[in-house]
């Protein structure tokens, strides 16, 4: 990226932030101010952490050279190509393997964006012990860091996007943005940025403490050994296919869904909320990834629960989360008015039909 490119970046996130401040101050909620959430204590705690900086600038002069962590390029290759070849034992599967399969996914997926995304990094309901201890296991079968480091770096993503200080800055191309960034040593800037941020409310969740202890026992339990063993167990799948289908190919699905909203919910779809930065809004990841593909809503309010205005339209996510309401195990969700919304729209957005 040129310095010319740098600072016209800089402006447009400064402007971006600037009328997210503004919309903000008129948005409102089912229960709550949408400035403040609740730790699981019940205190209130600020959301300024995922809002955007617009007083970080970028270092002058030579980036710093790129830094190949091999462990884990190898890891990816061994990971996709089984997953391939799981692709090829999908034949020879039994009808309730690929039903298992497909609930691993869900699983795994709804830990990611209901639990890691929705719940921790932005803070956008409330949840009761028992649903946030189902969310951290779901969240280990995905396998993504845990909890508490996958919201702190998606806290310094919102914070710093398409900055040297994303971690997946999608300025430097769809390969970085989607699986590169985990190929390489983080920038100095994510680092130093990452550290800095406020993230009490993480360290006081004793279920988000609990699963970082334990984190590597947990993945192995659960996003390899559980998927295995229980269609070999109970219906008498072979360990082979139990592996390599609801085991390693699921797994990597879950992991090229999520990265697609990092990459391609950066860079191809319509804009209708704020034109000035570069999430859009896709369809197809909105599919993929259970309703996280509205992302220009998202990036202009992260603080609604359902990263879109259109409810449950391609948001299994939102799905979930209204009936663990219906239930009594979460609350205080987080939306944003239709008056907001329509007048953000026609002061920022690129006056295209909305993706809904």
């Amino acid at each position: 990226m040129t310095e010319a490119d740098s600072t016209r970046n800089r402006q447009q996130q400064q402007h971006h932030h600037n009328g997210a401040a503004a919309a903000s101050s008129s948005t409102t909620t089912t229960t709550t101010t949408i400035s403040s959430t609740s730790s699981p204590g019940g205190e209130l705690t600020s959301t300024v952490e995922d809002v955007f900086d617009d007083t970080y600038r970028e270092r002058e002069g030579p980036k710093p050279p790129r830094r190949l962590v091999w462990r884990n390029i190898v890891l990816m290759l061994l990971l996709h190509s089984g997953a391939l070849y799981g692709l090829t034992l999908v034949p020879s599967a039994s009808v309730l393997t690929l039903a298992w399969t497909a609930v691993c996914f869900l699983i795994s997926a709804l830990g990611v964006t209901a639990g890691a995304h929705r719940l921790w990094s932005h803070r956008t309901y409330k949840a009761t012990t028992p649903l946030r201890v189902f969310l951290a296991l779901a969240n280990s079968m995905a396998f993504q860091n845990d909890i508490y480091e996958w919201a702190r770096d998606h806290r310094v993503h919102h914070k710093y996007s398409e900055t040297d200080a994303d971690p997946h800055n999608a300025s430097r191309g769809f390969f970085f943005s989607h699986i590169g960034w985990l190929l390489v040593r983080k920038h100095p800037d994510v680092l130093e940025k990452g550290r800095k941020l406020e993230l009490s409310d993480l360290k006081a969740d004793p279920v988000v403490m609990f699963q970082r202890k334990y984190y590597k026992l947990s993945v192995l339990l659960l996003c390899f050994l559980v998927p295995m063993l229980v269609p070999w167990y109970l219906w008498g799948e072979s360990l082979t296919v139990g592996y390599f289908l609801p085991g390693l190919l699921r797994y990597a699905v879950v992991l090229n869904a999520t990265w697609l909203v990092n990459s391609a919910a950066h860079m191809w779809g319509n804009r209708p909320y704020d034109q000035t930065i570069n999430p859009r809004e896709n369809r197809f990841v909105a599919f993929s990834a259970v309703g996280e593909g509205f992302h220009n809503y998202h990036h202009t309010f992260p603080f609604d629960y359902a990263t879109s205005e259109f409810g449950h339209k391609l948001n299994l996510t939102t799905v979930f989360i209204d009936c663990m309401c219906y239930l009594g195990l979460a609350m205080d969700r987080k939306k944003v008015s239709k008056d907001t919304i329509r007048a953000r729209a026609q002061r920022t957005g690129d006056s295209s039909n909305k993706s809904g």
